[in-house]
């Protein structure tokens, strides 16, 4: 567990685990130099609990995904669940990521209902603002996680447990990852490795109270609808201002492929590794394009040849956009997506 200025909600989060029918072995708290109460409460959780409570507070601030990392490298157990500050458990929520784990997935994650500030249901599950659909569901059924999960995250912290054997593969998680404007956060890049190499299962079933709250650093979210009065010409008049520029999405995968590539122990299929650096090489091809228009008709039709304008772009509307918009070397400041 990993908190920051949590005082208000981490007891029941503790309380939650400690009333599961699976209790832990250990309890890992990295406190993030919290200035309330949070490490108090935790040190008065420690005194009673039926198992060992280690809490660190951090000297500096290191931010959620080092903190995460920092946690991760202290737990000993052969089996690891993350966990939030600010949720409640149910109490059967250990005991089944356990025994899918034990059923051969290499990580879990289960499903969980989306709270308000005082824990009301808001009507909604987790997986239904993350999207996971039950073609993504079948997907996954399939042996093809990892295609989904290269897209956006469905497995969140609060949701999951894995194997330890993984940590050598997860660690160091890096904390300057965008994809299509989302940070890619811990729990993200876990479970797109543990993808790539192994087999990862869903619990449907809702195993925990995700917590929305206006102080958390990132709750679930919904896709967003587009405005009714957007006209047809609106997307291309977008184009027409939004830079050539894909710094973050090379970086996304350029970061996954080097990772997947230089771990011996842990084999990445091979069609991972290879759709993984075609998209690099489409990305750079796409930021590298000349100045001059009629110079840029090269490059782009070998693109179009190879398909790869189809596969990981938008098609002839991203070949167009390329065609006729000046690219510039700069990273956009807010947006990455590829259009």
């Amino acid at each position: 567990m990993c908190t920051y200025n949590g005082a208000r909600y981490v007891r029941e989060q503790l309380e939650s685990i400690a009333t599961q029918t699976r209790p832990p072995d250990e309890l890992i708290v990295c406190d993030d130099g919290s200035i309330d109460q949070t490490a108090d409460t935790v040190t008065a959780f420690a005194r009673t609990a039926s198992f060992p409570v280690r809490l660190q507070v951090n000297e500096t601030n290191l931010g959620s995904t080092k903190n995460f990392e920092q946690a991760l490298k202290i737990c000993k157990g052969d089996l690891i669940a993350f966990s939030d500050q600010d949720d409640v458990w149910l109490p059967e929520k250990l005991s089944q990521l356990e025994r899918a784990l034990e059923n051969g997935a290499a990580l879990a994650f289960t499903n969980g209902e989306v709270v308000d500030d005082s824990l009301k249901p808001l009507g909604r599950s987790v997986w239904d603002t993350l999207g996971f659909s039950a073609k993504e569901q079948e997907t996954f059924r399939q042996g093809r996680a990892f295609d989904v999960l290269l897209d956006h995250n469905v497995a969140t912290g609060a949701a999951m447990a894995f194997r330890a054997d993984f940590k050598d593969l997860i660690l160091p998680i890096p904390d300057n990852l965008i994809h299509d404007g989302v940070p890619v956060l811990h729990d993200w890049w876990a479970a797109l490795l543990v993808a790539a190499v192994s087999k990862i299962s869903f619990i449907a079933e809702q195993l925990l109270k995700y917590r929305q709250h206006e102080r958390q650093q990132m709750g679930v979210y919904g896709a967003l609808e587009p405005s009714s009065a957007m006209t047809a010409k609106e997307p291309f008049r977008e184009a027409a201002v939004r830079r050539n520029s894909f710094a973050s999405e090379i970086n996304y995968f350029d970061a996954l492929h080097e990772r997947l590539s230089s771990r011996p122990g842990f084999r990445a299929r091979a069609e991972i590794l290879e759709e993984l650096q075609q998209r690099v090489e489409h990305l750079t091809t796409r930021a590298r394009l000349p100045e001059a228009r009629l110079q840029r008709i090269g490059p782009i039709v070998r693109e179009l040849f190879k398909r790869r304008y189809d596969r990981y772009s938008n098609g002839l509307f991203s070949a167009g956009k390329d065609f006729w918009f000046q690219p510039t070397p700069e990273v956009a400041a807010n947006k990455s997506r590829n259009t």
